[in-house]
């Protein structure tokens, strides 16, 4: 049971993350239909990170009164609705309303999803995670072969016609999984949805690790074709090809990063991820050449995706069983929500100033933040700091 539910969770989250990712190679199409500019196209994209944030709190609370997998199954139904209303759309206004939705059935899905993963390997929480995370990301890699091959036959419609149809036929599989095997007794109560923010501190802590990287990619990937085409004056092609690359590249940091995150103590992994992004983000700015490009674009993207199994085995690993899913939650939200103004605001600032101006600031930033969080580090005051993954230890709240 365990495996065939596992599996399939992995397919649903293939489907989720490729109606967050589909948008991104679709930004030069997008921009030329609606005949709207960069700023424009950039709140589209923003809306679907947007989307993804704005349940996840919601939804923690909705999981301390029915059963993880329900939510689950939830999702895959919306996901496949937003998809299909978001094909028909006629209007950069509709786009845009699209956009938020599919956001909204993804945001659903992970808080739901996540926690079960971990629940169902409580011996091995980073590898499981790390195998998800490797299945969503999966989709991030096709998704721009997917889309051109879509493009050519039905549009950029045919994407998100292609993308409810496959929800529902996954959504009934699970349906099929779930009735005929009965889950795992292993979660915690997780009742109290108000005794989780006890554990503010540690989630604050998560919130701002994860969340200082995680804005800036959104601008960087999301503009990846379009930095590439107009400032690095590579072809179309190429940069279609690289930003396959970049996401290419966190198939095997998802892999590895969630085994290493079983291995390693927590923290200063977290924070060599968060020094090697800024890194990979400059070397970016200075690289010349398609072979320097191609270098620097593996750097970036083992480097930003190896984070996200590090910080959820973290998190999962670090707080209670009757907790652990309404406090990721709270987590995941105020995470997400951080994260997805960063495409905006990326590309307002490459309208004021450049891209690459923005990336170097961006870089400087989450250098800044990993220094601080390095200092507290030491002085043992962050929370969970001193926990090992795989140590299975929670972090107890603080009495204030």
């Amino acid at each position: 049971m365990t495996r065939r539910l596992f599996g399939t969770l992995c397919g649903l989250v293939f489907l989720v993350n490729l109606g967050r990712v589909g948008f991104a190679p679709l930004v030069p199409t997008i921009g030329a239909e609606f005949a709207v500019s960069t700023a424009v196209v950039g709140s589209v994209t923003t809306l679907v990170w947007v989307g993804s944030a704005l349940p996840r709190i919601p939804v923690g609370y909705l999981l301390t009164k029915v059963p993880r997998h329900h939510v689950v199954l939830g999702s895959g139904v919306a996901l496949a609705g937003a998809a299909a209303f978001t094909g028909s759309a006629e209007s950069i206004r509709a786009l845009q309303a699209g956009a938020l939705l599919i956001g909204l059935a993804s945001g659903a899905y992970f808080v739901a999803a996540v926690p079960l993963v971990a629940e169902l390997f409580p011996g091995a929480r980073g590898r499981a995670i790390g195998i998800h995370g490797a299945a969503s990301q999966l989709a991030a890699v096709l998704a721009p072969g997917i889309v051109v091959a879509v493009l050519y036959v039905a549009g950029w419609s045919g994407v998100f016609h292609l993308l409810a149809m496959a929800a529902l036929a996954v959504t009934a599989v699970l349906v099929v999984v779930v009735r005929r095997n009965p889950l795992p007794e292993s979660a915690g109560a997780d009742r109290d949805f108000r005794s989780a923010l006890d554990y503010w501190p540690l989630i604050l802590v998560g919130v701002v690790v994860v969340a200082a990287p995680g804005f800036v990619w959104q601008g960087v990937f999301n503009f990846y074709v379009t930095y590439l085409v107009g400032t690095k004056g590579v072809s179309e092609t190429l940069a279609n090809g690289l930003l396959t690359v970049v996401f290419a590249a966190g198939l095997p940091a998802f892999w590895f990063g969630g085994r290493l995150a079983d291995r390693l103590p927590h923290v200063p992994y977290l924070l060599g991820i968060m020094v090697s992004f800024a890194v990979a983000l400059g070397a970016l700015v200075v690289a010349e050449g398609a072979i320097a490009l191609v270098g620097v674009t593996v750097l970036l993207g083992a480097t930003i995706h190896a984070m996200f199994p590090a910080i959820d085995t973290f998190m999962l690993e670090s707080l209670p069983a009757d907790n652990r899913a309404s406090a990721y939650a709270v987590f995941s939200g105020f995470a997400m929500f951080l994260e997805a103004t960063g495409s905006g605001a990326v590309g307002f600032a490459a309208e004021r100033a450049s891209f690459d101006a923005a990336f170097v600031a961006g870089a400087v930033g989450v250098v800044a933040v990993a220094v601080v969080l390095g200092v507290l580090h030491i002085a043992g005051r962050l929370p969970g700091g001193a926990t090992a993954a795989g140590a299975g230890g929670a972090v107890a709240p603080r009495d204030e």
